[in-house]
């Protein structure tokens, strides 16, 4: 018989003076709890792992679209690890809020006499007997069964903090601080945005203003008959049809299957939303106005080249970037008819529709640039990111540096010091490679670079999906606002308040190794 099925047959007995325990082994030993506050009994589900957590957090599960901490028994009794089998279980046990306990094995649910628990204090038990309510001698279970104290454990593991889940980690008015002052955007107004990606090996950019997503290639593409060779099809973006354009079929170059490194840019055209089929995605540019030229007028007026409007040089003119005009593009005949025929059959979804990213109380902080370290996914709001760039060849050590400092960088003039985003979430190093990149925000007035393992996609966020961050640690509650929890696609990306990376005093020093830059 099933743990569940043994809690059920409980509702059947009429028994007040007796207390019924559900019983688990951790270890050698053998634990109970009250039934009242389980909530059920599963099996232990795959976990999202926080950075700056205390070891005794496994990691945050999605429990029917609800955030479920789960925490390691076995690391809060001192027991050593082990292995998970396929007897180990979570415990659902409502202290306040609902927490998992990994557990070795459920055992038997039990009722007792309430004369037969005793004080624990006088037994010996490898366990701290302070974490516990008593002991049941005697027992249809055990001659000595240990019953826990739950709210006890968890004050006493997160005795520094007054609630495990932190209800004002976020501002009502969006996800985290815009991490740049109204003062600091205008200062910086001479400089423009760009989402800069690849075609055929060739360097394209978007206006960051024109660009709505970015998302992976979808699993599967429904086809469109009869439609122009360039559309691949459509693809369903959270129950939205979205049309394909491959860039590649306009620009008539050679086919290429997409593979892992292609993206979809969402932009709108016509008041329609359509995705833009690329190679893959390289940074987020913020440039001065001065390296962008217009387009010689005569080339402008070639086919191939009339979608781009300006050309910007970077490294002194070694490095290219057509910089592309999305009204210009979706000006073409074809791509018009196109549009044109997939809006009568209402197969395009309107910009001013109710769609969750489309709504227009939707402010920008909605909108986040979402990053991996290890295999888990982070994200920041994309109006905190100054730029995306690659991680050159060789970063440049600052003698006496502080630790968490990797090094410097020159950014086009300016002494960029970067950190390595693994060390200042405490996530195990790994060695550099072709997919990290260097997202830069302006912290406290100083530029800074976090070098994080990928950045994958830009994303708007339905509303509703953002839910307080557990408040795990002092340091976690300060670094993560939010969790957005994402159930259709059973996705949890951690939210990042940038401005809370960096102390004051960090800052100092980072300005010190930038040389007042």
């Amino acid at each position: 018989m099933s743990a569940a099925e043994e809690i059920n047959e409980l509702d059947e007995l009429d028994n007040d003076e007796r207390q019924q325990y559900v019983t688990f082994r951790v270890g050698d030993e053998l634990f109970a709890v009250e039934m009242n506050p389980v909530q059920e009994i599963i099996r232990v589900p795959d976990v999202v792992r926080v950075p700056l957590a205390p070891p005794s957090l496994c990691g945050l599960a999605n429990l029917r679209g609800k955030v479920l901490p789960i925490l390691s028994l076995r690391y809060l009794f001192g027991i050593p690890d082990a292995e998970t089998d396929e007897a180990t279980r979570a415990v659902v046990i409502d202290v306040g809020q609902p927490l998992g306990f990994v557990v070795d094995r459920v055992a038997s649910v039990i009722d007792c006499d309430p004369t037969q628990l005793e004080d624990a204090s006088k037994i010996k038990s490898s366990v701290d007997t302070t974490l516990l309510k008593g002991v049941i001698k005697n027992s249809a279970a055990s001659s000595m069964v240990m019953v826990v104290d739950f709210k006890q454990l968890i004050e006493h593991e997160f005795a520094h903090l007054e609630q495990l889940t932190n209800e004002n980690s976020m501002l009502s008015d969006g996800l985290v601080d815009d991490s740049m002052n109204q003062e600091e955007v205008e200062e910086e107004s001479d400089e423009i945005q760009l989402v800069s990606f690849s075609v055929d090996r060739q360097e394209y950019a978007i206006h960051i203003d024109d660009v709505k997503e970015i998302v992976q290639m979808p699993e599967s593409i429904t086809s469109v008959p009869r439609s122009p060779h360039h559309i691949l099809g459509l693809m369903n973006l959270r129950d939205q049809l979205l049309p394909l354009v491959d860039l590649r079929t306009m620009f008539a170059l050679m086919d290429k299957d997409p593979d892992e490194k292609s993206r979809v840019i969402v932009v709108t055209s016509g008041g329609y939303f359509l995705g833009i089929v690329v190679d893959s995605v390289s940074e987020v540019l913020r440039i001065n106005k001065d390296t962008v030229e217009a387009l010689i007028p005569a080339l402008a007026k070639e086919t191939e080249l009339s979608d781009i409007t300006d050309i910007c040089r970077l490294n002194d003119g070694e490095r290219l970037v057509s910089i592309l005009s999305i009204e210009r593009f979706f000006d073409s005949g074809n791509l018009q008819e196109t549009i044109s025929e997939l809006a009568e059959e209402n197969m395009l979804e309107q910009e001013n529709s109710d769609h969750d990213y489309n709504d227009d109380d939707v402010e920008d902080d909605n909108q986040v640039v979402v990053f991996k370290l290890n295999s888990e996914e982070f994200a920041v709001p994309i109006t905190s990111i100054q730029e995306i760039v690659r991680i050159p060849d060789e970063l440049i050590r600052v003698p006496k540096s502080p630790d968490f400092l990797e090094g410097v960088i020159n950014l086009r003039g300016i002494v960029l010091p970067v950190v390595d985003l693994r060390r200042r979430l405490e996530i195990e190093s790994t060695e550099r490679s072709e997919r990290q990149r260097i997202v830069v925000f302006l912290i406290h007035g100083i530029r800074t670079g976090f070098i994080v393992d990928q950045v994958t996609e830009v994303l708007r966020l339905p509303d509703g999906c953002v839910e307080p961050s557990p408040r795990i640690s002092e340091e976690h509650g300060e670094i993560f606002s939010g969790m957005a929890n994402l159930r259709d696609s059973k996705r949890m990306i951690q939210l990042i308040a940038p401005d809370a990376l960096i102390d004051q005093e960090s800052v100092e020093q980072l300005e010190s190794a930038a040389g007042g830059n």
